[in-house]
């Protein structure tokens, strides 16, 4: 699904770097554990959930809104790049605790 993400980018019409200069920028989520870990789990699954980032991605792609297009791609991307180290959608009550189960185990 990664390679997706970057195969599906060429086909946009903006420079490849641009990709790979917004490819972190879902970790932005990560700061809802600054208020607490519930909070965290929700702002963090916003931004990493595949679901949202497709339903972007289309969105984009049927209204011929290319940034929106290019969010969905980096969300998915990202999002797919981070299920390889293990790191899922956040549960309430630990960052580690995650659907794919405890980090680092």
């Amino acid at each position: 699904m990664f390679g997706l993400a970057i195969y599906l980018n060429s086909f946009l019409p903006f420079a490849g770097w641009v990709f790979w200069a917004l490819f972190l920028l879902p970790d932005i989520g990560m700061l809802g554990y600054l208020v607490n870990t519930r909070v965290g789990a929700v702002t963090y699954n916003l931004f990493h959930h595949k679901g949202i980032a497709i339903a972007i991605y289309l969105a984009g792609y049927f209204l011929t809104i290319h940034e929106l297009t290019l969010a969905g791609l980096v969300l998915f991307g990202h999002s797919s790049f981070d299920r390889i180290f293990g790191y899922g959608l956040k549960h309430p009550d630990n960052f580690k605790n995650t659907h794919l189960g405890w980090i680092g185990k």
